[in-house]
């Protein structure tokens, strides 16, 4: 259901859609088998009614941090990477899937900030000067949504427990905290399901109550800081939006 969904809706949004009547939306874009799923309906607002600050976890590159500064609770994060040149001031970037925005451009490097919350939930505190961020833009929605929805709203981390190589691709495994609680509010994965781990969208495979693993592929190893994950390492997570949105919903059954 999700695919159909997110090729029919994303493809027929107005570029400069501001927000509708949801009913006459159903109507007049999705197939009628959809309409009164109310299931449907959470997924119908994620695509329609947020259109801004969104991201596809397809890795654009690697930015390299060059500086940081803590104040207070917080911390200041410079990086450098190919197209700052092209970034403006209050821009939303995921940093290792983490959306953040740019509120200094000095000639190469632009400038965000981490506020504490963001520090408790990831990576980003653990950051070194020379450390490899993946970096994504957020998405323009008239394009082809080629990995999953992604928010950019960390919800925890994990750990790689093991590697292994997988015929020239390798799996990696990742513990995080068991917690029945959350996973009742869809913090969890499902095989086949999506993932998001430090920014990159990724397909599950072997899932258990906390832990699961993915297959990096050599083009991904290279392109994205996989290359420096080694066991031990701690990357960020963010579970599937629409697994939230029907748990969410059962509660109101």
């Amino acid at each position: 259901m999700a695919g159909h969904i997110l090729r029919k809706g994303i493809a027929v949004m107005p570029v400069d859609y501001k927000g509708g009547e949801p009913s006459k939306l159903i109507h007049s874009e999705f197939s009628s088998h959809h309409r009164y799923d109310p299931l449907f309906f959470p997924i119908l607002f994620i695509i329609h009614l947020k259109p801004r600050r969104m991201f596809s976890g397809i890795v654009e590159e690697m930015a390299t941090v060059t500086a940081i500064m803590r104040d207070k609770e917080n911390i200041d994060l410079t990086l450098t990477c190919s197209f700052t040149s092209e970034l403006k001031i209050d821009q939303s970037i995921a940093h290792n899937g983490v959306c953040l925005t740019v509120v200094r451009i000095d000639g190469d490097n632009y400038t965000v900030t981490a506020m504490k919350e963001t520090l408790d939930r990831s990576n980003l505190g653990l950051l070194k000067v020379g450390d490899h961020v993946n970096v994504e833009r957020s998405m323009m929605m008239q394009g082809r949504l080629d990995g999953h929805i992604v928010q950019g709203h960390v919800d925890e981390t994990a750990r790689c427990i093991t590697m292994e190589d997988a015929a020239g691709s390798t799996y990696f495994t990742f513990e995080y905290k068991a917690d029945k609680e959350m996973a009742r509010r869809g913090y969890f994965t499902v095989d086949k399901g999506s993932v998001t781990v430090n920014g990159v969208s990724l397909t599950v495979c072997n899932p258990t109550d906390n832990t699961f693993q993915v297959a990096i592929i050599p083009y991904t190893m290279e392109n994205t800081n996989f290359r420096d994950i080694r066991v031990g390492t701690v990357v960020n997570l963010e579970f599937d939006i629409l697994g939230k949105y029907i748990a969410r919903l059962q509660d109101f059954r």
